[in-house]
């Protein structure tokens, strides 16, 4: 039987993880077949806010000492549902060559790219990302992406532009090197990026401040349990 989006996002909501819409593959996307089955649906998994932040705190791999925690969080919860769905999941941190999730993310939902790079989202702002992507071997009625206007074209301001404390956020750039070596020396963006905090768009749904430390220690590369894996990304 065919699940519906709604039983699908029921699903993937009781496991800790945000539905982050979806879309039909074309041939081509090149994803591989499921048991020599073609892909239909992509659906993108991530987290929203600090709303998932619970389920993963309260894991064995968060608590376990042991390095990537948040990767191997993901790898067994997803791998555990895409058995079940019989579909085939996908990570961020798989290559490489990278899979292209920010392309992936853009046409399941309508979101733009910020100034920071980071993709910004309606409700959601800046602090929403994604764990995996899940391929299913069947073609899934998905909701249509719900159009809004790009809040950083009519952002006169753009304090994610300022407010970085050692100009690592340019437009078009980011100092990738420089930001971690100031991060690595500091305390003042233990809480979370400065420039990220500062956009108004989702403000209410900031990570918390341990959540936040947690995703800086890993962006750093400070703390070997909390070092994630995968490609220097910006979402």
């Amino acid at each position: 039987m065919i699940p519906t989006f709604e039983d699908l996002q029921h699903r993937f909501e009781s496991a800790g993880l945000s539905v982050r819409g979806g879309f039909h593959p074309q041939s081509a996307d090149s994803l591989p077949d499921i048991n020599g089955r073609p892909a239909q649906t992509l659906i993108m998994l991530g987290f929203t806010g600090s709303q998932n932040w619970p389920t993963f705190t309260s894991s064995v791999e968060y608590r376990d000492g042991r390095a990537n925690p948040l990767d191997r969080w993901s790898m067994r919860v997803v791998d555990a549902l895409a058995v079940q769905l019989e579909g085939r999941a996908f990570y961020p941190s798989d290559g490489p060559p990278w899979r292209p999730f920010q392309n992936w993310a853009r046409r399941a939902m309508t979101l733009y790219v910020s100034p920071l790079g980071v993709l910004i989202d309606r409700q959601f702002g800046l602090w929403h990302s994604y764990r995996a992507a899940l391929a299913l071997p069947v073609t899934i009625d998905l909701p249509a992406p719900l159009p809004w206007p790009n809040p950083c074209a009519s952002c006169e301001a753009k304090p994610c532009l300022s407010t970085c404390p050692v100009g690592a956020v340019q437009p078009g750039a980011f100092g990738v090197d420089t930001c971690r070596s100031y991060v690595r020396t500091t305390a003042t963006c233990s809480a979370g990026c400065v420039a990220r905090r500062s956009c108004p768009v989702g403000a209410e749904h900031a990570y918390t401040p341990t959540q936040a430390n947690f995703y800086m220690r890993a962006f750093a590369g400070t703390d070997a349990v909390h070092t994630e894996k995968g490609p220097p990304a910006r979402q």
